[in-house]
Formats: C-alpha cells, structure tokens, sequence
C-alpha cells in the first residue's frame, strides 16, 4: 500500500526502514524523503514506524543475540 504518494513511499518501504535502524519520523524522512512533500502521510507513516518498531523490540526480547565468547 502507498503510505506517501508524493515520493511513492509504501508501507514495505516504511518497515524496512525501520528493520534497518530507523527509528524516528525524522529519520525516516532523511532515509525515504517520506513526510517531506505535502505531509498528510506524517500519522500513518508514523504508526507503521511505530509498530514495525514495536514488534522488533518484542521479538529481540524473545530471543536475544547469542553472547560470543573470544
């Protein structure tokens, strides 16, 4: 689905930047240029973030990195 349609932003595009470290509007922003046109995609970006976000927190806590041992 197109979240922004100035830039052709989806909502694959959203979460995978969020995959990758983005964790802020703003740094979606600088990352997709989404937001950055007329600005009514800002909420909607903003909650795909949020939740692609979320459910990488959660699924880090259900299992956690290995620790190395040198």
């Amino acid at each position: 689905m197109y979240v922004c349609i100035c830039h052709g932003i989806t909502e694959k595009d959203i979460q995978k930047a969020a995959r990758s470290g983005v964790n802020t509007i703003s740094k979606l922003a600088a990352e997709t240029g989404a937001t950055t046109g007329c600005g009514s995609c800002a909420d909607m970006a903003e909650d795909i973030l949020r939740q692609q976000t979320l459910q990488h927190d959660f699924l880090q806590v259900l299992s956690p990195q290995k620790t190395q041992f040198a």
